[in-house]
C-alpha cells in the first residue's frame, strides 16, 4: 500500500529514529509498503521517517542491485568522496550537486526477519545507503550544502511548491 511521502520542512523529518526492536508481520507489512510507496515515487531509497515511522529502517533497490531491506543499518566509509547530482523524495523536484558521499561503503543491518547481514555498496548505492541512514538520524542531503547553496535550493523549492498550489486552487 502505498502511503504518504513528508516533505521539507516538515519537522518530523528532523527527530532521530529510535531502533527496530521487533521483526514480525507489522514490520513485514510496513516494509512492503515502503517498497511500494518507494517504487511509486520513482525513488530508489526510501527510510521509514518519511513516512511518519521513526524507525532506524530503510528500502532500497538501485538499479539491478537486489532490493534491500536496511534495518538498525551500520556503515563504514571505504572509498574516497565523489561529486553526485542529489535528490531525495521529501524534497520533491530539487536536486543539488554533492561531494560528501563516500563512493564505498561497508554496510551492517538487520533484513525483516531480524537477521544480520553484511554487504558492500559502491557508487550510487554507496550514496543511496548514505542518504538513508542520514534520514534515520534526522538528516536531509541539503544539510551537506553550502550555506549559500542550501538557502538558494530552499528558496527554489518554496517557489516551486507556491506555483503549484496556486495552480492547484485555481
Amino acid at each position: 500500500m502505498e502511503r504518504p511521502i513528508l516533505a521539507h520542512p516538515d519537522p518530523r523529518l528532523r527527530e532521530v529514529s529510535r531502533p527496530v526492536e521487533h521483526f514480525d508481520e507489522e514490520l513485514a507489512s510496513l516494509v512492503g509498503d515502503m517498497f511500494d510507496t518507494m517504487r511509486a515515487a520513482e525513488g530508489i531509497g526510501l527510510a521509514a521517517v518519511q513516512i511518519g515511522v521513526h524507525l532506524r529502517l530503510a528500502v532500497m533497490q538501485v538499479d539491478d542491485h537486489p532490493p534491500r531491506v536496511l534495518a538498525n543499518p551500520e556503515y563504514e566509509a571505504l572509498g574516497e568522496p565523489m561529486e553526485l547530482d542529489e535528490g531525495c523524495l521529501s524534497v520533491p523536484g530539487m536536486r543539488e550537486r554533492t561531494k560528501t558521499r563516500a563512493d564505498r561503503v561497508r554496510v551492517r543491518a538487520q533484513d525483516v526477519e531480524g537477521q544480520w547481514y553484511e554487504f558492500e555498496a559502491e557508487g550510487l548505492e554507496a550514496a543511496c545507503v548514505q542518504h538513508e541512514c542520514d534520514h534515520i538520524d534526522g538528516r536531509l542531503y541539503i544539510d551537506q550544502l553550502t550555506p549559500v547553496r542550501r538557502r538558494r535550493l530552499i528558496k527554489r523549492y518554496e517557489r516551486e511548491r507556491a506555483q503549484a498550489e496556486k495552480q492547484r486552487d485555481a
